[in-house]
């Protein structure tokens, strides 16, 4: 009865569409879901047809990652984007239910027994002006998804450190450096225990990487990582 009253809607352009939290079969069309070969540490697409080989992008060789395996669901362009910018800035926290579910099924063959579900962190001024962590909205609904424990303040950021748009990659590195740490009153929850990190978006990996680093020196025995969208490169 409530969906006669009121049918749910996609998620991007408001068509009449059969589920909640769907989209409609044009902007699923539009929508770019990674599939197929894809980097095993950080979710980029890859030549290839067998999507259970396991590879890695030339950034991944190239960049020491401090987690032992990655996954993504979208390409951050089109209307991936569109979907990550209206979550993130655009208050529409109601898409965490359906972006959530997407990354479990991303994250369902990285799942480890025991693992505790972490997002990254922000800072305390941006999380007082923004008024909630998107990182955090996702790995609530990810962690129920693939019955995990979540645990949404595993992690702190302690040094405000601006954004990092427009930095080339050198640069978001240095300016993540000594920025994260475990949350002293969580520690116990992380000793001997592995951690599924959460985010929105896997740029440079810069944030991802600063998280594991403080997992590992809390004592968890593996990392690994989720986003919602992964930048790609053109061609």
């Amino acid at each position: 009865m409530m969906h006669v009253v009121y049918p749910p809607h996609c998620l991007t352009c408001n068509a009449i569409v059969g589920t909640d939290g769907g989209l409609c079969a044009d902007c699923w069309g539009r929508t770019p879901f990674l599939t197929g070969l894809r980097c095993d540490l950080c979710g980029v697409p890859l030549p290839g047809d067998d999507p259970t080989e396991i590879a890695c992008c030339d950034d991944c060789l190239r960049i020491a990652r401090p987690w032992s395996k990655g996954r993504a669901v979208l390409a951050y362009r089109d209307n991936g984007r569109r979907l990550v910018l209206s979550f993130k800035h655009g208050d529409r926290t109601e898409l965490a239910r359906a972006a959530g579910a997407w990354m479990a099924i991303a994250a369902r063959d990285i799942r480890l027994p025991g693992q505790i579900v972490a997002p990254t962190p922000l800072h305390w001024r941006r999380l007082f002006k923004r008024r909630y962590n998107q990182a955090a909205l996702l790995g609530a609904r990810l962690a129920s998804e693939l019955e995990l424990e979540h645990c949404p303040d595993l992690l702190k950021r302690h040094r405000f450190t601006g954004s990092q748009e427009g930095k080339g990659r050198d640069a978001r590195f240095a300016n993540l450096v000594d920025s994260i740490s475990i949350n002293p009153r969580q520690s116990v929850r992380v000793a001997d225990r592995p951690v599924l990190l959460v985010d929105d978006v896997l740029t440079s990996g810069a944030t991802l990487a600063a998280c594991a680093e403080a997992c590992y020196a809390a004592g968890a025995t593996d990392v690994r990582v989720v986003a919602l969208a992964r930048v790609v490169k053109d061609g």
